[in-house]
């Protein structure tokens, strides 16, 4: 949060004290406005909305803590700081157990106090952001399980809407691992054959010897081994949807044969002599660009055009960065429940690092790194150390966390921020692994106080 963005109301009822901090809070350019008693405060909670408040635990009229109360009862999302002189360790857990962020004994450090509220704000902005996160993923797993807002994403979802109503052959594109079949399911269960077979054919995984009889069936006797009838996957698919995986992949012979049950929706199985017709909705789905394979004489020309009556273009992850945290966050919720585990999200940081990978595997890449992450995972934070990645991947992370701290870089322009706040981590979570989460020893192997070391955990969001 900014600090042109936050409103923050200040209480108390010493003059000096009001003024003060008015003046130094004002200067961080946050909005500040000011209650003399506690009674004035409630007023104001009840009629107006704060991002924060810091209050004084001994007021004139009424406590500090009544205060508190009124706040988190109009707006729970309110930051409540607590600040007193007279504070007690029983008074000040009550404060904590009404719903206060933290409070801060006085005379307190001017810096200090100003931190902690910066780090209090950023707190809120991150539940904020994570209340969104929670919203965006309901919003936009409205197909199945697709997930994704980026504008390339909801063009496709109104593509679904548009065709799931219609019998048109769809041919779905794009690379290995962007989904494609959960877009074929998507249209499937967005039309009126939703209660009907689903039947994925995955063109490029069946022998060559088998294919035919797969797809039409065969009768007993017709070859060798065929001790019985044997329905095929287009029968069996009657009423419903075949989905043709990879169908790039089929050989020219049984192009030819498919072009007639594409085309009339008719066939018959290998040794039968009777037409088999079907009410069949034809998917079919490729990672190769069939234009060029026809061109080549790999693919027939005819064929290609029965099926690619409308296209839906997929775009690998690395076309839709934006979309990376929404699935992310999905599968570490999908993961962490199928194995009982306590992981509930993935740092900012790991996000910004796994932003910079190209994921040559696309969403199911992303998908095999976090479940290999969840199942592995010691926290309930998904930190950058905590990926369960390939050694190529960690040496492209090196890399990244090399160059970021290379002199040489400084003409090309750098963050310092990031730089820092990238060390800072660093230390931070290093003094917790070594202390087994020991705060108090984490931050005497640091050289800084147990309150310095809260304030930059919190500062930097990390799981402690």
């Amino acid at each position: 949060m900014t600090p042109s963005a936050a409103n923050i109301l200040i209480v108390d009822d010493e003059t000096s004290m009001l003024e003060l901090l008015e003046y130094m809070l004002s200067k961080e350019g946050y909005a500040i406005s000011t209650a003399a008693n506690g009674r004035t405060a409630v007023k104001m909670v009840e009629s107006n909305v704060y991002d924060l408040i810091l209050c004084d635990i001994r007021l004139g009229d009424i406590t500090g803590l009544e205060v508190l109360r009124a706040a988190k009862n109009s707006t729970p999302q309110t930051v409540v700081i607590m600040i007193s002189a007279y504070a007690t360790t029983e008074t000040a857990v009550e404060a904590m157990n009404d719903g206060a962020y933290d409070y801060v004994p006085k005379p307190f450090d001017n810096a200090e106090l100003k931190q902690t509220i910066h780090n209090a704000l950023e707190r809120k902005t991150l539940e904020t952001e994570r209340r969104v996160l929670e919203s965006e993923l309901k919003e936009t797993l409205h197909f199945g399980k697709i997930v994704g807002n980026s504008a390339r994403m909801q063009h496709i979802y109104e593509m679904v809407r548009q065709v799931a109503k219609t019998r048109t052959n769809i041919l779905v594109t794009g690379e290995s691992g962007t989904g494609k079949e959960l877009v074929a399911k998507a249209i499937h269960e967005e039309s009126d054959r939703a209660d009907k077979p689903f039947i994925p054919i995955n063109c490029g995984g069946i022998p060559e010897t088998l294919v035919e009889s797969e797809f039409f069936g065969h009768k007993k006797g017709s070859f060798t081994g065929a001790t019985q009838d044997k329905k095929g996957l287009l029968e069996a698919a009657h009423e419903g949807t075949v989905f043709l995986d990879e169908v790039g992949e089929l050989s020219i012979p049984m192009q030819v044969k498919l072009l007639r049950a594409v085309q009339e929706r008719v066939f018959r199985s290998v040794g039968g002599t009777q037409d088999i017709s079907v009410d069949i909705r034809i998917i079919s789905a490729t990672n190769r660009q069939l234009e060029d394979a026809v061109i080549a004489g790999e693919f027939r020309e005819d064929l290609f055009y029965r099926l690619n009556v409308i296209e839906i273009k997929i775009p690998p992850l690395r076309e839709r960065r934006g979309d990376l945290k929404l699935l992310a966050h999905h599968f570490i919720e999908k993961y962490a429940k199928e194995m009982g585990k306590e992981v509930s999200k993935v740092s900012s940081y790991a996000i910004d690092l796994l932003k910079k990978y190209n994921f040559p595997g696309n969403v199911r890449e992303l998908e095999n790194l976090i479940e290999r992450s969840v199942a592995l995972s010691s926290t309930n934070i998904l930190l950058p150390d905590s990926l369960a990645m390939s050694i190529h991947k960690r040496r492209w992370i090196e890399g990244i966390q090399n160059k970021r701290f290379d002199l040489d870089e400084v003409p090309n322009g750098v963050s310092l921020d990031d730089i820092l706040a990238e060390i800072e981590r660093s230390y931070l979570t290093k003094a917790m692994e070594c202390t087994s989460g020991n705060k108090n020893k984490a931050a005497e192997l640091l050289g800084i106080t147990f309150r310095s070391f809260r304030y930059r955990v919190d500062k930097l969001d990390i799981e402690s």
